[in-house]
């Protein structure tokens, strides 16, 4: 289930913790990010090539497309045995910021989204079905967790993909971690 935690920046003080999508959509959108659920489809198989995936969610990539300007949409799944899910994972821990909106998709598992927004860290839990829309600019952190499990589409500005500036801030270590079995 999807899950918000709104902390204090200085203090690290929980200051709300919901669950309710409507109440994170809101929450959400006061600070300029997307947030939806897209209606459930058949999840891939484990096999399914990147392409199987995209062609699976087709008319909600359309969708979004025409809606920003996300020439570019790939689909990468990170499991437990993944090769490189250590050095993966300490890349994103590091708070950074895109030139261009982060845009994911949860085809399937979860990944938790850490946004230093003003005075304030949002950790946004999403979980299949979700939908996440980061403006650019907005400094921010992804915990996939010790043994991840997720399949996401990656919508692009850029078509060299993801590029990050890392701003240097140790605050991501100041916040818990994702939890995964």
């Amino acid at each position: 289930m999807s899950e918000l935690t709104l902390y204090s920046a200085r203090s690290n003080t929980v200051l709300l913790k919901t669950r309710e999508v409507r109440r994170i959509q809101d929450l959400l959108k006061q600070r300029g990010i997307g947030f939806e659920r897209w209606p459930t489809q058949h999840r891939p198989e484990t096999n399914a090539s990147p392409a199987q995936i995209l062609e699976s969610y087709r008319s909600e990539i359309e969708r979004t497309q025409a809606r920003g300007h996300y020439p570019s949409v790939d689909a990468i799944r990170v499991l437990p045995d993944h090769p490189d899910r250590v050095s993966l994972r300490r890349k994103f821990l590091n708070e950074h910021v895109h030139a261009e909106d982060e845009v994911r998709f949860f085809v399937e598992g979860c990944g938790l989204f850490c946004l230093h927004i003003g005075d304030e860290v949002m950790q946004v839990l999403c979980e299949t079905n979700d939908w996440i829309s980061v403006p650019a600019g907005t400094p921010h952190w992804f915990d996939m967790g010790e043994t991840p499990y997720f399949c996401t589409l990656r919508f692009f500005n850029n078509p060299n993909g993801w590029v990050a500036e890392f701003t240097g801030d140790a605050i991501a270590d100041r916040y818990p971690r994702l939890s995964t079995p």
